[in-house]
């Protein structure tokens, strides 16, 4: 569970170091600051930039009933969250699982990408698609 928060904490820690090196230079001012931006950074790489995260088992289950896909991300992934940010409110239209939280989730994504954790892996209609094209998914959840 804690390998999800590792950047988050590691950023925030970063943004603490620096800013009290500033404040101990007599900048409290640019101290300030940088603490703000490393402390936006891991906000945007910890779980909390993601829609509520489900595991593999429900969010299959739910998408059988109710057609949406499935998105498998994990914490970090600068291409999950480059695909989050593009989607904005479209992202609760899918089902996201956290691979590093479920590994029946990490095991999907192996199956369909060649054995490798490659994500974001998306599942739509019982079709896999590995790191998809944002327009293209955005499409795709508006039309469902």
């Amino acid at each position: 569970m804690l390998r999800r928060w590792v950047l988050a904490i590691l950023m925030a820690a970063c943004g603490v170091l620096v800013a009290a090196a500033q404040l101990a230079d007599g900048l409290p001012v640019v101290g300030g600051v940088e603490l703000l931006v490393f402390l936006a950074l891991a906000l945007l790489l910890s779980p909390w930039a993601f829609p509520r995260s489900v595991g593999a088992a429900d969010a299959q289950r739910a998408s059988a009933v109710d057609g949406r896909p499935i998105v498998y991300w994990r914490p970090g992934c600068h291409y999950c969250l480059r695909l989050r940010f593009s989607l904005g409110r479209l992202a609760r239209r899918a089902h996201w699982v956290d691979i590093w939280r479920d590994p029946a989730a990490a095991a999907a994504v192996r199956a369909v990408a060649g054995g490798n954790e490659t994500v974001p892996t998306v599942v739509l209609g019982g079709q896999a698609v590995v790191n998809p094209d944002r327009a293209w998914f955005r499409q795709q959840l508006r039309s469902s």
